[in-house]
C-alpha cells in the first residue's frame, strides 16, 4: 500500500524537478511506466489483509495509518482503471497543450494521493490526504493558464478549502467523543460521552456532510464544478468528474457509516436536511445541464446531478438504497469518463465546443459518437445498461425507507431527472447521426482520433454497458459491505 501511494508521488516530483525533455517520447515513456507500475502496485494491494499500517503517531488518537477494507478496494479499482486509461488518453490529447511535463507530474502525484484516500485507516489520515488532493489536482484545472482557467482553479481551491475546514471542525469533535478515530463499520461514537451533547454533535455531523459535499458538488456548494471542468483539459475533466468528486462521497460514507454511525442521525433533522439538499441538487443539476449549450459545461452540471443520486441513496440510511448508491459510484465513474473523453475527442479533432455545432459529428467521428451514445444511454438508465441497475436499487430503497415524503418524492425526482438527462445527452447523438437533408455531405471529413484516444473511450463505453448486463458479482460484493454497516 505504501509503495502504491508514494511511488507515483515521488515520480511526479522528479518529473517536475527535471529539466525539459529533449524528446517528448522520453516524457511519455516515464509517465506511462509510472502509470502502469502504480496500477500494478494498487491491484497488488487489493490482496493485502485488514492489518493496519502505522506510518506516523503524533498522539494516541492522532495517527497516520492505512488499512484497506472492502469499501476501499472498490474505490481503489475504479481509481486505478480510470486514472491509467485517462493518462494514456492524455498522451495524444495533450499534444496541443503546453507544459506537458507539469501536467503529467501533477497527474502522477494526484494518483498516489487518491490511492492514499482509499487506503486511509482513520479520519485524520483521510483529512490529511484529502487536503493534499485538492492542492495537487488544482494545477490540472488551471493548466492552460488562461484567465478563465486561473479563476476556475482559484474557485475550486476556495470552495474546497471552505469544505475542508468544516470537516476539520468535525475531526476535533470526533476526537473528543469517539472511542477511536479509526474507521469501524457501525461507527465509533461513545454514546456515554455523547449523552447530553447530541444537539451539538448533530450540527457537527451536518457540517462534515456539507464539507465533504463541496467536493461531491452538493447544493449549495456546487458552483465550482461548472466553472472548473470546462477550463481543464478533457482527461483532467474526466478524472475530476469521475473520481475526485467521489473523494467527497467516500468522505461522507466514512463520516456517517464508519465514524458517527448511521443510527445516530437516522430520523433526525440532519437526515431530513441531507435528503432535501440531495434532491434539490439532482433536479437543479439536471435542469441547468438541459439549458446549457457548452458541451463540457453541460457534462459538469450533469455530474452535479448524478453524484447527488449517490448522496440521496446514502442519506436514506437503508440497505438497498446504499447498495444502489455504491453501484452508482462505480457506474458513474466509467460513464462520465466516457462522456468527457468523447467531448475531448471532439474538441481535439474539430475544435467544436458548442452543442449547436455538433450537427453531423456522427458522420465524421462515428466511433467516438457511438461510444458517447452508449455511455449516454447508461447514464439515462436505459436497460440493460449499468445506470438502470443502480437507479432501480435507489428507487426501491427509497420506497422501502420509511422516510415520509422522501419515500415517494425521491423516485419521482429521479425519474424527472432521467428524462432531463435524455433531453440533454441524446440530441448530440440525434443531430450527429441524422443531420437532415440540408447537411453538406460533400464537404464531410473523417476526423476519428487515433487509438490512444479511441481505445480508452471504447473501454469506458463497454464497461458502462457490460456492468449492467452482468451486475450480479459486483452487486453481491457491495451487499456484503452494506450488511456490515447497516
Amino acid at each position: 500500500m505504501l509503495t502504491a501511494i508514494f511511488f507515483p508521488v515521488l515520480l511526479g516530483v522528479v518529473l517536475l524537478l527535471m529539466p525539459e525533455f529533449s524528446s517528448r517520447k522520453n516524457l511519455l515513456a516515464i509517465t506511462g511506466a509510472g502509470l502502469v507500475i502504480t496500477g500494478i502496485l494498487a491491484f497488488c494491494a487489493l490482496g493485502v489483509g485488514d492489518a493496519e499500517i502505522l506510518l506516523l503517531s503524533l498522539e494516541e488518537k492522532m495517527k497516520i495509518t492505512f488499512c484497506l477494507d472492502d469499501l476501499g478496494r472498490i474505490f481503489t479499482v475504479i481509481v486505478t482503471i480510470v486514472w491509467v486509461l485517462a493518462g494514456f488518453y492524455s498522451f495524444e490529447y495533450m499534444k496541443h497543450e503546453k507544459e506537458e511535463k507539469r501536467y503529467f507530474g501533477f497527474y502522477l502525484m494526484s494518483f498516489g494521493v487518491l490511492l492514499a484516500l482509499n487506503f486511509a485507516g482513520n479520519i485524520v489520515t483521510y483529512y490529511l490526504f484529502y487536503e493534499l488532493m485538492t492542492l495537487l489536482s488544482m494545477p490540472l484545472v488551471l493548466h492552460s493558464k488562461t484567465k478563465e482557467a486561473i479563476m476556475g482553479g482559484l474557485k475550486y481551491l476556495f470552495y474546497s478549502l471552505c469544505g475542508a475546514y468544516m470537516v476539520l471542525m468535525g475531526v476535533f469533535f470526533a476526537g473528543k467523543y469517539a472511542d477511536t478515530l479509526r474507521f469501524q463499520a457501525g461507527g465509533t461514537l461513545n454514546m456515554e460521552l455523547a449523552a447530553g451533547n447530541e444537539k451539538v454533535l448533530l450540527i457537527v455531523v451536518f457540517f462534515m456532510i456539507l464539507g465533504f459535499g463541496v467536493k461531491a458538488g452538493m447544493f449549495p456548494m456546487h458552483a465550482w464544478l461548472p466553472t472548473a471542468h470546462p477550463v481543464a483539459p478533457a482527461p483532467a475533466s474526466a478524472v475530476l468528474s469521475g473520481l475526485i468528486v467521489k473523494a467527497g462521497v467516500l468522505g461522507i460514507i466514512r463520516t456517517v457509516y464508519f465514524l458517527f454511525g448511521a443510527s445516530f442521525i437516522r430520523g433526525t433533522w440532519v437526515q431530513t436536511a441531507w435528503l432535501s439538499l440531495t434532491l434539490i441538487t439532482v433536479f437543479m443539476g439536471s435542469m441547468l445541464a438541459y439549458r446549457e449549450k457548452v458541451m463540457k459545461k453541460r457534462l459538469a452540471y450533469s455530474t452535479v446531478s448524478q453524484v447527488s443520486y449517490i448522496l440521496f441513496g446514502l442519506a436514506l440510511l437503508q440497505p438497498q438504497a446504499m447498495t444502489g448508491a455504491l453501484l452508482h459510484v462505480v457506474f458513474h465513474a466509467f460513464i462520465k469518463s466516457a462522456l468527457f473523453l468523447s467531448a475531448g475527442a471532439i474538441i481535439y479533432k474539430t475544435g467544436r465546443t458548442n452543442i449547436d455545432d455538433m450537427t453531423g459529428i456522427g458522420k465524421e467521428m462515428p466511433v467516438t459518437i457511438w461510444c458517447y451514445t452508449f455511455a449516454s444511454l447508461a447514464l439515462i438508465g436505459i436497460p440493460p445498461a449499468s445506470g438502470f441497475i443502480s437507479k432501480w436499487h435507489l428507487a426501491l430503497g427509497a420506497l422501502q425507507s420509511g422516510t415520509g415524503i422522501f419515500t415517494w418524492l425521491g423516485p419521482v425526482i429521479l425519474l424527472i431527472s432521467a428524462l432531463l438527462t435524455a433531453g440533454y445527452l441524446l440530441p448530440i447523438t440525434i443531430k450527429g447521426f441524422l443531420p437532415g437533408a440540408d447537411f453538406d455531405y460533400k464537404n464531410l471529413q473523417k476526423r476519428e482520433p487515433n487509438l490512444l484516444i479511441t481505445i480508452p473511450l471504447f473501454i469506458f463505453a463497454a464497461l458502462s454497458v457490460l456492468l449492467g448486463i452482468f451486475p450480479n458479482p459486483l452487486t453481491a460484493y457491495i451487499q456484503g459491505i452494506v450488511s456490515t454497516v447497516l
